[in-house]
């Protein structure tokens, strides 16, 4: 054999650079379950049956395209490779390293080929393990990116901060996308101004729910191994939909351009008991595994609004999602990679309650979107910012047990993507590289945005007592514990300005509070 092409279970497009010059005569495709992908964080069952099931799809398009693949599939209790042939060897592997080895040592490749990985410790550890087998490893470029890492290197080159708004003006000027003569259509950069709405008492307006995909053979097979070999895993598989196909992405992304992008920027922040979907598009699974291109979702999206099917606010706001968000947060990740996994800017030294891995609490708010991100392994983008990350943040949790949850729970969740906007938008404990200030409000702002509140025990608009929202409370708390750094912030100033108005026993009283908080959540 020449080349054995390692491909991931993030890594399922058919146009991979790992299949250039691909020679079906002498070249072979490597493909691994492996149980450490789903133990080295307590991976949920939806996230586990989308990464399996896709990649089992891919595995079966790669063969009728006349590609030679061996896969090793997890079974109920173990694992066993296959080859094209459909026969079966056993595998005693529990890494996708100490598999790749297995294969290698049978196969004796004369080289390892494989796209960059989308951690970093897994491209450290197939590095490793390729010295160990003495092989080369040639590691490509990944296509799917609209920014390489020497385009974002030249952008942070010089700068003290790295801001997504300017990497973003630069990404749609480089890419053409909503640019007239050189200049934003419309006439401005981003209108985020206008995609704040909240909805009424009556509830969200009618919304198309996104479509299902009802689980084929293959799909079947995989959630029953998961609901075998990972039962106390959290999550549940009883309403598993999720698109695993390339076609089925396809789908998914003609459902949101048509039925739910023209609404998206009026309500994407806003949130609504029972509702996990509303106007959001579903599709950063699929996109974050490779499924779709993000081009061709960009590409949808601006074409809806030159057909006049979308208004320039919606499609401008989901756009900066793609092509500002997703591309800045991949550049800060390898840019700042490996030390940016220990940031702790802020000192947090809290566990993470244990209710974030049941969604049992009094808090509405937290109940709801922690219920959904279990049993769906989705939440959208306020959901994770201003519900489950806002608490963590206030209640001073230890920023990598927030990130390894967020990695072990959402389905669209891999490092490059999570470990950002984690650490640096959601628990700011990269002092500010990502994000100018953190994110942080009191009960007041989830009711204003959501339904929440409504039913709920505590009091948004109280900070002690016996009803007080802890959101509330916590908010003081943070205010007064990092006063002297939050001075120094000028997005912080009027926060800041605002505990003036608490005389000493409030602020007494509020650090009692949160302390009684912090120890209750910590038992």
């Amino acid at each position: 054999m020449r080349n054995l092409i390692i491909i991931l279970g993030d890594q399922l497009n058919a146009d991979s650079a790992a299949f250039d010059d691909f020679d079906p005569n002498q070249d072979a495709v490597c493909m691994a379950e492996v149980a450490h992908e789903t133990t080295k964080v307590w991976s949920s069952k939806p996230r586990t049956a989308v990464f399996l099931s896709a990649m089992r799809h891919f595995r079966d398009a790669l063969r009728s395209q006349g590609r030679k693949v061996f896969y090793r599939e997890l079974t109920a209790t173990a694992g066993e490779w296959k080859g094209s042939t459909g026969a079966a060897k056993p595998s005693s592997a529990e890494t996708f390293e100490t598999a790749l080895t297995e294969l290698s040592q049978r196969l004796k490749p004369e080289k390892w080929i494989i796209v960059e990985p989308g951690e970093w410790s897994v491209k450290t550890a197939i590095q490793s393990a390729a010295t160990a087998n003495t092989l080369p490893l040639e590691i490509r470029e990944d296509r799917h990116f609209l920014c390489s890492h020497a385009q974002f290197a030249a952008h942070a080159e010089g700068r003290k901060q790295l801001r997504m708004e300017f990497f973003y003006r630069e990404m749609r000027q480089r890419h053409a996308v909503l640019i007239e003569n050189g200049k934003p259509v419309g006439g401005e950069w981003n209108f985020d101004s206008e995609n704040r709405k909240s909805f009424s008492k009556d509830g969200p307006p009618f919304h198309a729910h996104p479509h299902r995909f009802e689980p084929d053979t293959i799909t079947r097979q995989v959630i029953a191994i998961v609901n075998t070999r990972f039962a106390d895993h959290p999550g549940d598989l009883t309403d598993f939909d999720w698109p695993v196909t390339p076609e089925q992405a396809q789908i998914a992304l003609h459902d949101f351009i048509t039925h739910r992008l023209a609404e998206f920027g009026d309500w994407q922040d806003a949130m609504w008991t029972a509702e996990p979907w509303l106007f959001h598009s579903r599709l950063s699974a699929a996109m974050n595994i490779k499924l779709l291109d993000p081009r061709l979702v960009i590409a949808a999206a601006e074409n809806a609004w030159k057909q006049g099917r979308a208004p320039l606010a919606s499609v401008e706001g989901f756009i900066r999602q793609i092509l500002g968000w997703r591309e800045y947060v991949r550049g800060i990740y390898w840019h700042q990679m490996p030390s940016y996994l220990e940031l702790n800017a802020l000192g947090a030294d809290q566990p993470l309650p244990p209710f974030y891995w049941t969604g049992d609490t009094d808090m509405a708010c937290l109940r709801d979107a922690l219920g959904q991100t279990l049993r769906l392994g989705y939440a959208h983008h306020i959901q994770r910012l201003m519900v489950t990350g806002l608490y963590a943040l206030m209640l001073g949790v230890r920023p990598r047990e927030v990130h390894e949850w967020y990695l072990a729970v959402y389905v669209d969740a891999i490092e490059w993507v999570e470990l950002p906007n984690t650490l640096g938008m959601s628990q700011h404990a990269d002092g500010g590289l990502m994000a100018s200030k953190p994110y942080i409000a009191t009960g007041k702002y989830i009711q204003r945005m959501s339904n929440y509140c409504s039913g709920c025990r505590f009091d948004p608009a109280q900070s002690t007592g016996p009803t007080a929202c802890p959101f509330t409370t916590l908010y003081w708390d943070f205010l007064l514990q990092h006063e002297p750094a939050m001075r120094k912030n000028q997005r912080m100033s009027m926060q800041v300005r605002n505990l003036a108005r608490l005389d000493e026993p409030k602020r007494n009283a509020i650090r009692s509070q949160a302390a009684h908080l912090r120890a209750c959540q910590s038992a």
